[in-house]
Parts: C-alpha cells; sequence; structure tokens
C-alpha cells in the first residue's frame, strides 16, 4: 500500500511527484497497493501519480455503475485541478478510464489499459468468485495470476472476507451487471486519443484475444505482450510494464 495516504473530505488518494499526471484506476477487488510500482516508478522520472481510492462499495445500490464510477473521476479530477491526464486502470478501472474518455474527451491526453474490462462480457462474472470454502477462493484469487504466489494471504484474506460480505456481494452484481450493459466496442472507433494496450499472455480473466481486439478497435493504439504473466500485469512484472509504459509515453511524446 503506498504511504500516506490523503484523505481529504469525501476523497482518499495517493500522491507522489511532479509533472504530467498519470492518474490509476485500480479494479474491483485491486486497492491502491496493486499499482505499487508504478507509484514507485513514475514520479522518479518526470510524472505525478495520483492514485484515488474508486467508492465501489460505497455508492447507494441504485447508483452503482461504472457511468457513475466515471463521474466521480471527474469530480476527483475538478477537485485536484488535474487536467491533460493519462489514465492507465487495470480490468473495472480500464473500463471505467474507457467510459470517463468516452464522457469527457477534453480530460484525457492517453489511455493505459491492462487486463481490461469493457468488451468481453463474461470477463467481470468470471473475474470474481462466489461465495464459498477458503480454499476454493484461495484457488480463485490465485488463477488471477500465472504465478499463483502472487496471490498472499493478505490478499486472498481480502476477497474472502468481501466475497462473504452480502452489502459488498450485492454492489459487485451490480457492477458486473453494469459493466456488460456499458460495452464499448462501438464507442473505441471514436476514442482516438493514443492508448497503450499491455496484455499477459495467460490471462485467462481477460484472454489474450480480448486484448487484439481492444488494438484493433482502437484506432491510435500500441499493443505490448507480457510472457508467463496473468490478468494484472502491473503487480505480477512491474518492471516491464513500467518499461513498457515508458517506452510508449516517449513515443507518444506524453
Amino acid at each position: 500500500m503506498p504511504k500516506n495516504i490523503v484523505k481529504d473530505g469525501k476523497f482518499n488518494y495517493a500522491i507522489a511527484g511532479e509533472g504530467r499526471p498519470i492518474v490509476v484506476l485500480h479494479g474491483l477487488m485491486g486497492g491502491l497497493s496493486n499499482f505499487q510500482g508504478v507509484f514507485n516508478y513514475f514520479p522518479e522520472n518526470g510524472y505525478k501519480v495520483v492514485i484515488p481510492e474508486l467508492p465501489i462499495y460505497d455508492l447507494s445500490l441504485i447508483n452503482t455503475n461504472v457511468g457513475n464510477l466515471a463521474k466521480f473521476l471527474k469530480e476527483f479530477l475538478d477537485h485536484m485541478g488535474l487536467k491533460d491526464v493519462i489514465l492507465v486502470g487495470n480490468s473495472l478501472g480500464g473500463h471505467i478510464g474507457l467510459v470517463f474518455t468516452k464522457m469527457y474527451p477534453e480530460y484525457v491526453d492517453g489511455l493505459v489499459l491492462t487486463g481490461s474490462s469493457g468488451l468481453y462480457e463474461s470477463g467481470m462474472g468470471e473475474s470474481y468468485p462466489k461465495r464459498g470454502d477458503y480454499e476454493y477462493i484461495k484457488q480463485k484469487a490465485q488463477n488471477v495470476f500465472y504465478d499463483p504466489n502472487v496471490a498472499t494471504k493478505e490478499m486472498v484474506d481480502e476477497v474472502y472476507n468481501t466475497v462473504n460480505d452480502r452489502r459488498r456481494v450485492i454492489k459487485t452484481l451490480a457492477i458486473a451487471k453494469s459493466a456488460i450493459r456499458h460495452n464499448m466496442a462501438k464507442d473505441l472507433p471514436n476514442i482516438k486519443i493514443p492508448a497503450c494496450i499491455i496484455w499477459g499472455k495467460d490471462d485467462i480473466v481477460t484472454p489474450p484475444s480480448v486484448g487484439e481486439d481492444f488494438h484493433k478497435l482502437l484506432p491510435n493504439s500500441t499493443l505490448y505482450w507480457i510472457d508467463k504473466c496473468g490478468h494484472a500485469a502491473m503487480m505480477e512484472h512491474p518492471d516491464a510494464f513500467n518499461a513498457y509504459v515508458q517506452e510508449w509515453l516517449i513515443k507518444e511524446n506524453l
């Protein structure tokens, strides 16, 4: 977990560095710590990194959807005075970034997507383990990664507690249904800004074909592959992930 989490009214976030803002969007079961590698690396290379906590479980049930999370992001960026941002999103976070870019294109100069939802309709449901015993939940958490050891006991405990919290389960199902409704296939060709797609070759949550589809549909995109990598490249191979993002930022003059 990044140190020095800022609590600022309704917003909680981690922030480091100065320069062009990189705004990181975590996934459904992910937290700020999933992007520790990004948080450590890019402030040392001329960027400001900001990771807001998304209110996935705090919105009212009727408002728990991808569109309202995108509106929350706008409210956060306005609060922070941030524009011309580079959005980096994993899984649901990538999906929120895409919906946000469709709604508020004037805020975004670039997109980085890894294991993003938004095209693969069963991805959200399959990535969320149903209730069960601890060993079952552990196996489902490990399946997110090529190397099961990346799923630490702390991570498994958090997933187990979440799937056994009725309120969170209901909110998660609402988000999953919303993600399916917000399929981005028709919208992606209209998103002209530079997009960096980083995909694990062994992702079983959003398989490699999904990364290829994002690349085909986003007109100004670059696709990078990481071997022996599952659904969360920034966790499993942080050095390779950062190197690809850095290469892309230089190529696009961002």
